[in-house]
């Protein structure tokens, strides 16, 4: 039984929504902390409502913030609570995507899933393995879980793009071009951007990347804003 997972969400500037944009938020932090990426994405996507839950358990490693699912070398949790824990999440982010398409009346090609680090180890796990392709993944500073089984699950191929800092201690690039390769061999289309001189974060090169993905996935015309 899915856990409802609680969000803070922005509507379409339009005043009407055509398609979604849902974030998923990394170890530690909370939907707001990515939600703030509307107010400069919505000025050129102003048709999209964007939809920031919080993962549902609070972060062993943060109490403020919350978790997906715990981490062994963090926290100091088993591997096997830490798949246990991924494992439900799963459950949760299907049913949340299913409740934000029936709640905008949209299809699952107008939805965008927009993932940073354990957000993103989320999204490409659960994705892929839901009936209906959606528009596209946006996966920043993450990695692949369970890599060496990743095909067997595969339902969908939705195209994704990965975005990772060069600089980044928290997840080490070396996952961006693992990711790359199981996604590939998988059958997935790629698209790789590296920020350079950048940690584990989001850069404004990288945003940029990010929005013209979404607004090609989603056929928006470039705005001017």
């Amino acid at each position: 039984m899915a856990r409802e997972l609680q969000y803070k969400s922005r509507p379409a500037k339009s005043g009407e929504t055509k398609s979604v944009v849902v974030f998923l938020h990394g170890y530690g932090a909370d939907g707001a902390d990515l939600l703030g990426l509307a107010d400069p994405l919505s000025d050129h996507m102003p048709d999209t409502a964007f939809y920031a839950p919080d993962a549902p358990e609070k972060c062993a490693g943060n109490p403020f913030g919350f978790q997906w699912f715990p981490i062994p070398w963090l926290d100091g949790s088993s591997e096997e609570a830490a798949r246990a824990g991924a494992d439900l999440a799963h459950e949760d982010i299907d049913a949340f995507l299913d409740m934000v398409m029936a709640q905008e009346g949209i299809t699952p090609d107008r939805l965008i899933v927009y993932g940073f680090s354990q957000g993103t180890m989320m999204s490409l796990k659960v994705i892929p393995q839901r009936d209906t392709e959606i528009a596209g993944i946006v996966a920043f500073s993450g990695r692949i879980l369970q890599p060496e089984t990743y095909g067997e699950h595969v339902k969908v191929r939705p195209p994704v793009l990965l975005v990772h800092g060069d600089a980044d201690e928290m997840v080490p690039v070396a996952h961006f071009q693992e990711a790359g390769q199981v996604l590939n061999d998988a059958g997935f289309t790629v698209y790789g951007h590296i920020q350079k001189g950048t940690g584990h974060g989001i850069a404004p090169d990288g945003l940029s990347v990010a929005l013209s993905f979404m607004a090609d996935r989603l056929g928006i015309a470039p705005s001017a804003g």
